[in-house]
């Protein structure tokens, strides 16, 4: 029988904790789990596919064809589904690539990215915004690290220029983002790509927010790289496609590595084959249906025309900001507009820069004008 901790003891073990808790409250920064509100307007569910009728399909039809909830091991030891191989089968060929390699995330693709390719005598040159999970990858990976200023390729190239005259002689690992999380905007990846030409880089573009939205087919931001030896795209299945999981798209020596040296992928129980039948599905559907797309561009044009004279950043794309400042301010609008039911949320550093704290509004085909409208009174009423 498990020994009870009298409430006490426990406190005192995690006074600690406790005592970073009590910061985080106090500076404003303490997060907690709140239900969901009826408008989405916070979700990454871009296309509206996660209650697509034709993913269930699909998960039913697998499960009728005998396809296992779960994957039973990892893909070395028994975890390697019939599904995942299809799924990277036809990812490679959706996007043009030589390879691809199915993941449980996006984040776990992240680390196991750049804590596994990136050599000890290499250079890691990372946009100053990007994902926490490639920060992750680069803590844990033998190269070392430089940031540049965001989206600035002349900043880039500096930090590879000044690295090789102190002596560098390794691989240049550029790390970036096709469209930022945060801010809405895009990263200039024909200069980028342009940069790692001349420098003979390989580039690694997280296309988590563009793939299914934007490029050709929806085939994401960094869809013109797609198929050079010097380009590996990360496209997650968790947001536009509706499912769930990440695909590594690129050279089939980069699959290699994964599988032979990513220990985030050798010792992780595979993701479900149910989710890899459900991302064949999703991009079926980005093949099949064009027009989802088109509604929503037009309805990122419409809610920016209606939210811009609010102070929202018209970016172009589906996230659009609104930079607040103060972290209470920004946590106080986001509760007066979850109170009007509309799914808003509050963002805080560290996920941005101190004294940006903002609203971040993501428009989905989970919403429709009329939302849009409701949603541009009701901020001018918070804001008031």
């Amino acid at each position: 029988m498990a020994t009870r901790l009298h409430p006490a003891a426990t406190g005192d073990v995690y006074a600690a904790q406790a005592a970073d808790l009590a910061g985080l409250a106090a500076a404003d920064r303490l997060r907690r789990l709140v239900p969901r509100r009826p408008v989405d307007l916070s979700s990454n569910d871009y296309l509206g596919l996660a209650r697509s009728p034709r993913l269930a399909a699909a998960v039913r039809d697998a499960l009728d064809r005998g396809v296992a909830v779960g994957a039973g091991g990892s893909r070395l030891l028994g975890g390697n589904d019939p599904e995942h191989e299809a799924l990277e089968a036809d990812a490679a060929a959706f996007f043009g690539t030589e390879a691809a390699l199915f993941f449980s995330s996006g984040y776990a693709a992240n680390v196991a990215l750049l804590a596994t390719l990136p050599q000890r005598g290499d250079l890691i040159v990372h946009d100053a915004l990007v994902h926490a999970s490639a920060h992750e990858g680069m803590r844990l990976s033998r190269a070392e690290a430089v940031s540049a200023e965001h989206n600035d390729p002349g900043a880039v190239a500096d930090r590879i220029a000044g690295w090789r005259a102190r002596g560098g002689t390794g691989r240049v690992w550029l790390a970036v983002e096709s469209l930022y999380s945060m801010d809405g905007d895009r990263a200039p990846l024909a200069e980028l790509a342009e940069v790692t030409e001349r420098h003979d880089a390989v580039l690694l573009v997280d296309e988590a927010h563009a793939t299914g939205v934007w490029g050709a087919g929806g085939r994401g931001l960094a869809a013109h790289l797609d198929g050079r030896a010097d380009v590996i795209t990360l496209r997650t299945c968790g947001k536009a496609l509706g499912c769930e999981g990440a695909l590594v798209c690129g050279p089939a020596i980069v699959r290699d590595m994964l599988v032979n040296r990513g220990r985030g992928f050798i010792f992780s129980t595979a993701p479900s084959p149910l989710m890899a039948a459900a991302a064949r599905a999703a991009l079926r559907i980005l093949a099949d249906e064009p027009e989802r797309r088109g509604r929503l561009h037009a309805l990122i044009a419409t809610a920016a025309a209606a939210l811009a004279p609010l102070g929202v950043i018209a970016t172009g794309t589906q996230i659009l900001p609104l930079i607040v400042g103060d972290d209470a301010r920004a946590m106080a609008l986001a509760d007066r507009l979850q109170q009007a039911g509309f799914d808003v949320r509050g963002i805080r550093p560290p996920t941005v820069p101190a004294g940006t704290a903002r609203l971040r509004l993501s428009i989905t085909l989970n919403i429709d004008e009329a939302g849009v409208a409701a949603l541009a009174d009701a901020l001018r009423d918070a804001l008031a």
